[in-house]
């Protein structure tokens, strides 16, 4: 056997790497939809990981690493007195926002949660706008940031639309990982090749495992993942401007790539493609789309696939709550994606178990008219037997239709229908909601209700004045992105 040798020809970077990398770069005016709606979703994000502040098991994980160090111009973490460097801080702040499942959703071939990625954005902001200050230049403004939201939804979000990494076993934080380290290293001022760079070891970086958010070892760390996400996405942007060499071939590598590696097993369509065809599609250009099109969750703090079977059981309530008793069989018409994620019978072991399990995110508003984080508590769950005794009685099959205008890319609806059926022979009507309330297609109604959670979330935080202020502070988008970064996050700390 005759000994070869490989040919050490370092490549391009791939191509996908550059496509995100020159979005990023020529990234020039948004649409204005899409700038309106990133005010309005840093406002619910912001809020969102103000109530996780209530919560010991979010806030056991927070603050620096070793008790009273200083940071020079630190990022703040907003609702706290935290100040800290910005690698802990886009944790903590990444943290917060996600601990609750609040935030807003995107749902495609891979699901997620495009605002975790405002952990990063706003610790690197923060801190550049501080530093800059402090030397007399102009610090960031809030429409960096707002264009840096924009960006890193669309980067997760259209990677998202046709490539499902849970479908081999990885967690959708990737994606969070590749789009805070992008727009992370264009708040630092990224050239090309730095940028490359960082995104090339995006990929290269260890990936998570979906294990924790599926039964039956369902836990907290998915509450804290992205957060993980996020912080290691500064710390990679910091060593690409540091000057770090890049991997050009990170994702293509024959063997060692990514897609080799990490996306030739299990049943996504890409890993069965000839070696040379299994790379990442993007099924449209890189824009406004996923920010113009982003869900948000108002009504209730639940995984989105179940957002409107909450709906539809807070709509059979007052048939139904005189009646608990009695019921015998709950049908729950759902989609394919619902079942595969969320729909799980057996005991639920912890708060982030329950608040992925449909049927215990529809018996809550069937018995109770409502559905809050402190209904995942264990403390509540213990109280209320009954509970478990209607998630026995529950039915969950899978409408076609459902699941097909969930994939159709002009509705993406996110149906449920419940319906609820008595020992003595009657039964409601079936409720079935198509679109959730956080929904595009349902802006008009819901952006009313989402800024009524802001303020109500700011409530739980702070002083009338003091709440009054950074509402303030949020109302207009015309005055929110004239505003200095630094200047802003003053507002949010106590």
């Amino acid at each position: 056997m005759s000994a070869t040798s490989n040919v050490n020809q370092r490549p391009d970077y791939d191509a996908e790497l550059q496509r995100i990398a020159d979005y990023v770069l020529n990234f020039s005016a948004p649409s204005e939809e899409a700038l309106e709606t990133a005010r309005y979703c840093l406002m619910d994000t912001l809020g969102c990981g103000l109530l996780a502040l209530r919560f010991p098991e979010c806030t056991k994980h927070l603050g620096p690493m070793v008790a009273g160090t200083t940071v020079p111009c630190g990022a703040r973490v907003p609702g706290t007195s935290f100040c800290l460097d910005p690698v802990k801080a886009a944790f903590d702040i990444g943290a917060t926002i996600r601990w609750l499942d609040y935030n807003d959703t995107w749902l495609a071939a891979e699901w997620g949660h495009p605002s975790d990625n405002l952990g990063a954005i706003l610790a690197v902001a923060d801190h550049l706008s501080q530093q800059r200050a402090a030397r007399g230049e102009s610090p960031l403004m809030m429409g960096d940031v707002l264009n840096a939201m924009i960006m890193a939804h669309e980067i997760q979000g259209v990677l998202a639309l046709d490539n499902s990494f849970n479908r081999v076993g990885l967690d959708h934080v990737v994606l969070v990982k590749v789009a805070s380290t992008a727009v992370s290293a264009w708040l630092m001022g990224a050239n090309r090749e730095q940028l490359l760079s960082a995104l090339s070891h995006a990929f290269v970086d260890g990936q998570s495992l979906r294990t924790y958010r599926h039964a039956p070892n369902a836990g907290s760390r998915k509450s804290w993942a992205a957060g993980d996400a996020t912080a290691r996405a500064v710390r990679l942007a910091d060593i690409a401007m540091r000057g770090e060499m890049g991997i050009p071939g990170a994702l293509s590598a024959p063997q060692w790539g990514f897609y080799d590696v990490l996306f030739s097993h299990g049943n996504n369509d890409l890993a069965i493609k000839p070696e040379g065809e299994r790379r990442l599609r993007f099924q449209r250009e890189l824009g406004c789309y996923v920010m113009e099109n982003v869900l948000f969750k108002i009504a209730f703090p639940a995984e989105f696939h179940a957002q409107t079977a909450c709906e539809a059981a807070m709509a059979l309530h007052p048939q139904v709550a005189g009646r608990l008793d009695e019921i015998e069989r709950i049908e729950l018409t759902t989609h394919e994606s619902a079942i595969r994620i969320i729909a799980k019978t057996g005991p639920l072991a912890n708060p982030a178990d329950r608040d992925h399990c449909l049927q215990y995110m529809v018996a809550v508003p069937l018995m109770f008219g409502a559905l809050t984080a402190e209904h995942y508590e264990d403390a509540f769950h213990a109280a209320y037997p009954q509970i478990d005794r209607l998630r026995e009685t529950m039915h969950v099959v899978e409408e076609p239709r459902y699941t097909e205008d969930y994939l159709d890319p002009d509705k993406r609806s996110i149906a449920n229908a419940v319906q609820v059926f008595f020992s003595d022979g009657s039964h409601t009507d079936k409720v079935a909601v198509e679109y959730p309330i956080g929904h595009r297609r349902r802006r008009d109604e819901g952006l009313p209700q989402l800024v009524e959670k802001f303020s109500r979330h700011l409530a739980t935080r702070f002083p009338p004045q003091q709440a009054a202020a950074i509402f303030a502070q949020c109302e207009s988008t015309g005055v929110l992105e004239h505003m200095p970064v630094h200047r802003f996050m003053d507002e949010w700390r106590i």
